[in-house]
């Protein structure tokens, strides 16, 4: 981030040194230039597939279980008849035909939820509804053995073949950071955890404040950066959801942008939803910008200790311990809210030869319950 910002204390007139820039940004209202800027290709293109994915699926309802992105970034939806796969192509869409009804892939993944919020998930990673295999995948660590995972992963397989069992390394985990003051961009709470800060906002009444995980405001802690207090939690929703508010004082010049970590920061021009397929970038304090796809959305994932968050969108970019909080985009959209990621050692899976998993928080719902919006860049 370019780092220019004030810290002051307004009210009483008192100037105090300042800080280094927030993380990810929002604040001062856009220029006339920026605001009347044509938006890349790119960016007009994933809108208008997301404004088409949202048209058929609202029209289709339960007959379609779900959108996605293929490789060459054609709209694919999936539906089980026939029927229903002719409304889609006249759309303009590709159907792919799957053997079970959505409210069926539902029931199970209802099913595995209440299993886990009433009793355990044991060791079992995450679950959702895949538009492109048509089942609920349900993904646990290789060689788990224990039998409370061994009780969930039964109950989920005598669902059959509406069930997908796949096999991983790594352990999830929330992706807070439980060690002192570090470098790079992030904000720490007076717990002694440190945590990054997704988006800047505005509450419906002008409050000024910013949005992280969930699991990072529990407990409501003050927030601070460099040293310099930022606010107190407004309001925290975790497990269940996984993200929260912190009021911001005076003085701090909260900007609409993203920390790019050595290119030039990104200008939020608005919310994205999360589609399976499309390309996510995401920014932390402790792996900086790192990119990959979203490919699963409405994900259960267990994060142990009876921690079961529901409605998260998993995608591929690296997210480590300290990224919690931080910022998710798709071009210059705001995706969502980083939540957590499995890992080995610490450390994403990439860097041990596997395909990342790393949890987020949609943006939507966050804004929504918090009743704010986005300061643009």
């Amino acid at each position: 981030m370019s780092g220019r910002f004030r810290v002051g204390a307004a009210l009483t007139g008192i100037v105090v040194l300042t800080a280094a820039g927030l993380v990810a940004a929002n604040g001062a209202q856009a220029d006339g230039e920026v605001a009347t800027a044509k938006l890349p290709a790119a960016d007009q293109q994933l809108l208008q597939v997301q404004d088409q994915a949202q048209t058929l699926e609202g029209k289709l309802g339960s007959r379609a279980v779900g959108s996605y992105l293929d490789d060459a970034g054609s709209l694919v939806v999936s539906v089980s008849d026939q029927a229903t796969a002719n409304v889609v192509r006249q759309a303009g869409a590709i159907p792919k035909l799957v053997r079970y009804t959505l409210e069926q892939l539902l029931a199970v993944k209802s099913q595995l939820d209440d299993i886990a919020t009433s009793s355990s998930a044991g060791r079992v990673r995450s679950w959702y509804v895949d538009p492109i295999s048509g089942t609920v995948v349900v993904t646990a660590p290789s060689g788990t053995k224990d039998p409370i995972t061994q009780r969930f992963l039964r109950k989920a397989l005598a669902n059959g073949d509406k069930v997908t069992l796949r096999r991983s390394r790594g352990t999830v985990t929330t992706t807070d950071e439980s060690f002192g003051l570090l470098g790079g961009y992030q904000v720490d709470k007076n717990t002694g955890y440190t945590c990054s800060l997704g988006f800047n906002a505005r509450t419906s009444d002008g409050g000024r404040i910013f949005l992280t995980a969930g699991h990072c405001t529990a407990g409501r802690p003050s927030f601070s950066r460099n040293g310099y207090i930022i606010g107190n939690t407004r309001s925290s929703s975790f497990p269940g959801n996984d993200f929260g508010t912190v009021s911001v004082i005076e003085g701090w010049d909260q900007q609409g942008r993203v920390e790019r970590w050595g290119a030039s920061d990104v200008m939020i021009r608005g919310t994205a939803d999360d589609m399976v397929g499309a390309e996510l970038c995401k920014s932390g304090k402790s792996t900086g910008w790192t990119c990959g796809k979203i490919v699963a959305r409405n994900v259960t994932v267990n994060y142990g200790n009876n921690r079961v968050v529901r409605g998260l969108f998993q995608h591929t970019a690296c997210v480590e311990s300290g990224d919690s909080g931080g910022a998710n985009v798709t071009g210059d959209y705001a995706q969502g809210i980083t939540s957590g990621a499995a890992l080995i050692s610490g450390q994403c899976l990439d860097k041990h030869g596997q395909a990342n998993e790393s949890y987020s928080q949609p943006i939507g719902e966050a804004l929504s319950a918090s009743g704010a919006s986005l300061v643009l860049g």
